[in-house]
């Protein structure tokens, strides 16, 4: 396993940081902690996903832009690198010639579930973006073949879990027409 030189890191440091390599770093209490590159099954959803969102977004004719592996500031020394984030404009503006990580909250977050980012995505992530008031977060899990829409309501998270051939209900983006069994069909090169 690589280690990172740098022991301690601000959130200022972490914008600018770069060890010369093509690693991607999550700030977590001020630490960096190296994100393993995701699989060929984790690339062909968060594409399918990233290709279904945009075009929903199109469909609306709205302003809003998906955006792969941004990060999102979680706490003081906080961020975190989502698979998917859909944002305003104007919060994409704010950043235009920026480190492209979020300090006010997405309107929806996806994080793809691998073995290694159990606990993360279905724990620490879980109750960072509940604490920043992201409305909408989905845990999406090829381990147990279920997409998890987790919805804020009074600072915490209320949970559907989508299965098979369910269609999932998103209330950011509710004429969203993709069913599970599409998601996870889109992770196999069969």
């Amino acid at each position: 396993m690589v280690t990172t030189p740098v022991t301690s890191i601000t959130f200022e440091e972490y914008l600018t940081y770069d060890d010369g390599s093509d690693f991607h770093y999550e700030l977590v209490d001020g630490k960096l902690e190296l994100m393993n590159p995701p699989t060929i099954e984790h690339f062909l959803i968060v594409d399918f996903l990233d290709t279904a969102l945009k075009a929903e977004i199109k469909r609306c004719n709205s302003t809003w832009l998906c955006f792969r592996e941004s990060g999102v500031r979680t706490g003081r020394n906080k961020s975190r690198l989502t698979d998917l984030c859909v944002v305003t404009l104007e919060q994409a503006r704010e950043l235009l010639s920026a480190s492209a990580v979020f300090e006010s909250p997405p309107l929806l977050v996806v994080e793809v579930v691998s073995p290694e980012s159990v606990k993360r995505d279905y724990r620490h992530k879980r109750s960072e973006y509940a604490a920043l008031e992201v409305p909408e977060y989905w845990i999406v899990d090829p381990l147990q073949a279920r997409i998890s829409v987790l919805l804020l309501e009074d600072g915490f998270y209320e949970e559907t879990v989508f299965t098979v051939n369910q269609q999932i209900l998103s209330r950011t983006f509710p004429e969203l027409a993709i069913t599970v069994d599409q998601v996870f069909t889109a992770g196999k090169l069969s």
